[in-house]
């Protein structure tokens, strides 16, 4: 299944895309489930996919706003430096264990959502990566079970300020700014995606390919990330890992190519989906 979120009508909801055009469950699969984590949290997938299965879309894409896929995560946790090239052009040693910064997430937004580049700052940069959600929680997930607790796969651009993430030599703050992380366009259930190792990965700033991988060439594979960390925190129902990006960043380019208002950016993971953003100044 492919579930989105979204607002219509001055209401927040959830539903499932089907023939291009969404089933809303908001409230209808039972009544404490008006999200995706609600839905999560009270394990109701396969309910869902039976009360979809003969159902046609009710609601034209058109018709609504795309929020992040999971507007409440409890924690959110991006890798960084987790592809090679990506690794080598930031001039980075190797490293034992995962790099890992947090987001914020009122620091979301959804696709086709404006990204806000600061007003202060030229140096906004892309970065397209792979998101996983959280279907079941656990501390001390061991790696050979660890594919057992993921919900499903998203697209995600980590939209950066680099002068701001270069304040000193923590992350936080070039990561965190309004409206500078897209999460979308759905949450694809894992039975549809089978081995991520295959999907190949690419970002475009207006067309122009910047990004292009497979989730293959990972550093540290998705089960490795949901062993490490949930050995020092428990993760949670609707927790996201970000999983890392490729090379190309902007800011690593000669000359350096950051995103300026009227952009428009995408990045694209094969069978996830394609996530736009147009960019605008806040």
């Amino acid at each position: 299944m492919k579930l989105i979120t979204f607002a219509r009508m001055g209401k927040v909801g959830f539903g499932v895309v089907k023939e291009n055009g969404i089933i809303d469950l908001t409230g209808r699969i039972h009544n404490d489930v008006s999200s995706i984590k609600d839905l999560l949290k009270l394990d109701l997938i396969e309910k869902a996919e039976e009360f979809v299965a003969e159902k046609r879309p009710e609601i034209s894409i058109s018709e609504i706003t795309h929020l992040p896929v999971i507007p409440d995560p409890e924690k959110i946790f991006c890798i960084g430096l987790n592809y090679q090239e990506h690794k080598e052009e930031t001039g980075r040693p190797d490293v034992e264990n995962p790099t890992i910064f947090t987001r914020f997430a009122n620091s979301q937004t959804g696709h086709l959502q404006p990204l806000l580049k600061p007003n202060f700052s030229d140096r906004f940069d892309y970065e397209g990566e792979l998101a996983i959600t959280i279907g079941k929680g656990g501390r001390y997930i061991p790696e050979d079970k660890a594919m057992e607790h993921i919900a499903g796969y998203s697209c995600y651009n980590d939209g950066s300020i680099r002068d701001w993430q270069r304040h000193t030599s923590q992350f936080t703050p070039g990561k965190n700014f309004p409206a500078t992380g897209p999460f979308g366009p759905y949450l694809v259930t894992e039975d549809e995606i089978g081995d991520y190792k295959k999907l190949p990965i690419e970002t475009r700033l207006n067309g122009k390919v910047m990004q292009k991988a497979n989730l293959s060439d990972l550093i540290f594979p998705i089960p490795k990330l949901i062993n490490y960390i949930s050995s020092f925190t428990t993760l949670a129902v609707g927790d996201v890992i970000v999983t890392g990006t490729p090379g190309g960043v902007g800011d690593r380019r000669d000359p350096p190519i950051y995103m300026k208002p009227g952009d428009v950016v995408e990045v694209d993971i094969g069978k996830v989906g394609i996530l736009m953003n147009f960019i605008t100044e806040d």
